[in-house]
């Protein structure tokens, strides 16, 4: 299947060509929903399970989100939102689903479906799938935004309460996130009622329209909301811990090697260099330095120099800057937990070796039923975590190595130095 899928005829039409596009296209569609019933029986399958052996209702099917975005090579988090996409579709919307099946919806446009019709309770989740997608004709040329408004004016139709109540409750789920940007930067994401997120816009651009130094508008909104956040001008350094991590050969410009700021990610170590030297300037700012012991041999981050801070102390540290993001495959999210690798309760000891740094969500799910993990390393190789989920699948995970030059053999001196100055510094 996989050899016809990637053999392509050069010489072919303009018309095979296209046609091959939609027949794939219908492909992508039906195997989107096959993977929908595939999930459902999964979970369907290990509840069945998990009754036969006890396990308390509100336990079962903890794992299986993970599994199938495992599976998928995706993140946890959207794990839980493929299951609940494939769930809804399989036992509350045929007609959906099998608009998905014919390849008259994209996956991505019966997720819209299914969204806009959350709030509702089955018997009206089934009625708004019956109108909207019991014709698959109708459906032809609908865009997006089409399908998503009539979606919500079928739902506010038949229930208007419940669309009152889920924008009421919207408002709980008010956030602020952040994620890299290329070219060093980042994007500061916030999201709001839309009264309050039309207000904050609405200053920002007065503010951009009265000011006329130069600089662009876009430039000018974001420094005003720098300054009114943090209450210093833009350009003045925030006083705030920021982890940078770096080898000595890129500090001192005998290497260009990239740098790792904690939470954001790699930067060019000529910005590294810019950053620490403005803190070592400013009267305002301080620089420690901490020396983080690695392995010459293969770049394994091994050892910590002990020293009290602000933030978590000892081994969690540590195991944050080795780590750097969550260890499940396919998840970054930030580091919430160092835990266990293998719980405490279950024998495991409190290592280097046997801690990792997870989000919440997967430290969580790595102590569910059937889960195993296990963890560790040596003094010359990189941290490694092995996951075996209830289903027998397995997935492995390495820990990213610390900037620097790419490891070599060590010498003579300095394996007698590796062993006589780690477990010191351990």
């Amino acid at each position: 299947m996989f050899d016809l899928l990637i053999d392509l005829d050069p010489a072919a039409g303009e018309s095979a060509l296209v046609e091959g596009i939609a027949a794939l296209e219908r492909l992508k569609a039906a195997a989107a929903a096959r993977q929908a019933r595939l999930a459902v029986a999964l979970d369907v399958a290990r509840r069945a399970a998990e009754a036969d052996r006890g396990v308390p209702a509100i336990r079962r099917g903890r794992g299986v989100a993970a599994e199938v975005a495992l599976a998928r090579r995706d993140s946890p988090a959207r794990g839980g939102r493929h299951l609940g996409f494939a769930k809804a579709l399989v036992h509350e919307m045929p007609h959906t689903l099998a608009a998905l099946e014919a390849g008259v919806l994209s996956e991505w446009r019966a997720t819209i479906v299914v969204r806009e019709s959350a709030c509702l309770d089955l018997a009206d989740r089934g009625r708004l799938d019956a109108e909207l997608c019991s014709e698959t004709k109708k459906l032809d040329g609908v865009g997006d935004g089409a399908l998503a408004a009539a979606a919500k004016a079928i739902a506010y139709r038949l229930d208007p309460h419940a669309v009152v109540d889920r924008a009421a409750r919207a408002t709980h789920d008010r956030t602020v996130t952040i994620r890299p940007a290329p070219d060093t930067m980042t994007y500061l994401t916030a999201l709001l009622p839309v009264a309050q997120g039309v207000s904050v816009y609405a200053a920002l651009k007065r503010e951009a329209d009265a000011c006329g130094d130069g600089r662009s508008r876009g430039q000018v909104m974001a420094d005003t909301l720098i300054e009114r956040v943090t209450g210093r001008p833009a350009a003045q350094p925030v006083p705030v811990a920021v982890n940078l991590v770096l080898s000595d050969q890129a500090l001192i410009g005998a290497e260009n090697a990239p740098a790792v700021i904690a939470g954001y990610g790699t930067v060019p170590s000529s910005l590294a260099q810019r950053l620490i030297s403005c803190a070592v300037a400013d009267g305002m700012s301080s620089a420690t330095l901490r020396r983080l012991y690695a392995s010459p041999a293969s770049g394994a981050l091994v050892a910590m120099e002990s020293r009290a801070r602000l933030f978590p102390k000892g081994l969690a540290d540590f195991i944050g800057l080795r780590d750097q993001r969550c260890r499940t495959p396919y998840c970054d999210a930030p580091i919430r937990h160092r835990d266990h690798a293998n719980p405490y309760r279950r024998g495991g000891p409190t290592t280097a070796d046997n801690g990792l740094g997870l989000c919440e969500r997967c430290n969580y799910t790595k102590d569910s039923d059937g889960w195993e993990v296990k963890a560790g390393a040596g003094q010359r190789e990189r941290h490694t975590a092995s996951f075996r989920t209830p289903a027998g699948s397995h997935h492995h995970s390495t820990a990213p190595p610390v900037p620097g030059t790419p490891a070599r053999p060590m010498t003579q001196i300095e394996v007698w130095l590796n062993n006589k100055l780690l477990p010191a510094a351990g």
